[in-house]
């Protein structure tokens, strides 16, 4: 299916590609001078190196950008620790990056990632709220357990070194997507209705339930489910006391001795295979996984609870090396995937634009209605690749609509001022 485009007024990247086509005669007559055409001489020699996760460093969408912008756009995938790795050792063969916002906490103040001033940034003003001052569209201020956007979003100046609590003219990275987590079911194996995190644990799918095996958002996924049930009470259950981390690393382990889990998993295609097989009806799950599944045409629900969600987002970062001509570009892609293709790219995966409105130019009414209005599927509803993921005339996307899901967010994704110490207690509950 091709995907419809919106009419675009020129801009500084068409101009400046249409000023490398006919830089020599531009030059020799003098019409054009200045910076645009030395840049739009020389942009067809830079390669942008872009990591990320493997849902989001996405070759369709570098092949996009490369189109638009006249220079290579280079993606390389790497899972989660992996890519944290890289940025920590390994910062000068990447050029930018997906960064999640918890791992900004890692990142800032090492000299691995350079500030982003506000005013470079085209798409700010249609950010959604929610990362810029932690409140919804109708106000509301939203849950700031864990590691929240609007606390690790903005640098206190131009040296990017420290966390600011209140707005800057500084970001850490440029809001890009966002969602909000839940549990992954079959609906047609679990037997009973799922309306809560608590039936992670429950006896009832015992051997049937899966965990996905990353210290700081599986133990928050654990916290859910034991307070759920009311076996564990945390004050803030993303950023835990060691006296509560141990308690939950000690409950978990009695729960997993007892058979609970039929696995652990660490990367998008173990979750998806899982779940596609049956060998699990029941698992810590991201959105494209689910996405992936039913379009094999098996049952699959990214389903609401009672609690409310795991919330989490990603920045695109520029690594301190960048600089010069690169350095224009990395500002010219930055505004690029704000402008609506990738947005729209990453939607058909269940994830969310932090700038909507640029990604709706690029839905189709169907789409837009479907992934952000909480509506039922008015056409066949396809996952990014083309492949039928909900039927004409299908059911709302699971959850609702983006205000309903991301309105009920009970804690982010982070890391917790006793990291380390959680790392160590979670592998022992891994090995236990």
């Amino acid at each position: 299916m091709t995907q419809p485009t919106a009419p675009r007024s020129p801009s500084r990247r068409a101009i400046l590609k249409s000023a490398a086509a006919v830089a020599g005669s531009a030059i020799g007559s003098g019409a054009i001078t200045g910076f645009p055409t030395i840049w739009a001489q020389n942009i067809k020699d830079i390669t942008l190196r872009h990591a990320g996760t493997p849902v989001m460093a996405i070759p369709a969408v570098a092949e996009q950008a490369t189109k638009d912008l006249g220079f290579t756009v280079h993606m390389q995938a790497s899972e989660g620790a992996d890519l944290l790795n890289r940025f920590l050792s390994a910062s000068d063969a990447i050029d930018c990056a997906d960064v999640s916002l918890y791992y900004l906490k890692y990142l800032v103040g090492r000299n691995t990632l350079q500030p982003i001033p506000v005013a470079k940034f085209k798409y700010w003003d249609q950010t959604i709220p929610l990362f810029t001052k932690g409140e919804y569209s109708d106000g509301r201020h939203a849950a700031e357990q864990g590691t929240a956007p609007w606390t690790v979003l903005y640098a206190t100046d131009a040296t990017g070194q420290k966390f600011s609590k209140t707005p800057t003219d500084w970001l850490t990275g440029t809001p890009t997507i966002t969602n909000g987590d839940t549990l992954g079911i079959r609906p047609d194996l679990v037997g009973r209705p799922v309306t809560s995190w608590a039936d992670l644990i429950s006896p009832d799918f015992k051997g049937k339930a899966a965990l996905q095996d990353q210290a700081a958002i599986g133990v928050i996924d654990v916290a859910m489910a034991l307070e759920a049930s009311g076996r564990m009470k945390y004050g803030d259950k993303g950023n835990m006391t060691k006296a509560e981390i141990d308690k939950t690393i000690s409950t978990m382990i009695e729960i997993k001795n007892g058979g609970q889990f039929r696995s652990f998993w660490t990367s998008f295609d173990q979750s998806v295979n899982l779940m596609a097989s049956g060998e699990v009806v029941i698992q810590s799950m991201w959105s494209p996984a689910v996405t992936a599944v039913r379009t094999r045409g098996i049952p699959c629900i990214f389903q609401p609870l009672k609690e409310g969600y795991r919330g989490w987002g990603y920045t695109l970062g520029v690594m301190k090396h960048v600089s010069g001509l690169k350095l224009d570009c990395f500002w010219e892609y930055m505004n690029w995937y704000a402008s609506g293709f990738q947005g729209a790219f990453v939607a058909r995966e269940g994830y969310y634009s932090t700038q909507p409105e640029t990604a709706k130019k690029f839905l189709t009414p169907a789409e837009w209605d479907y992934w952000y209005g909480g509506k039922p599927a008015a056409t066949n509803i396809l996952d990014p690749y083309g492949k039928v993921m909900e039927k004409a005339g299908g059911p709302p996307r699971d959850g609702g609509s983006f205000e309903k899901r991301m309105g009920n967010i009970a804690v982010w994704n982070a890391v917790m001022d006793q990291d380390r110490y959680l790392v160590r207690r979670w592998n022992e509950f891994i090995t236990s």
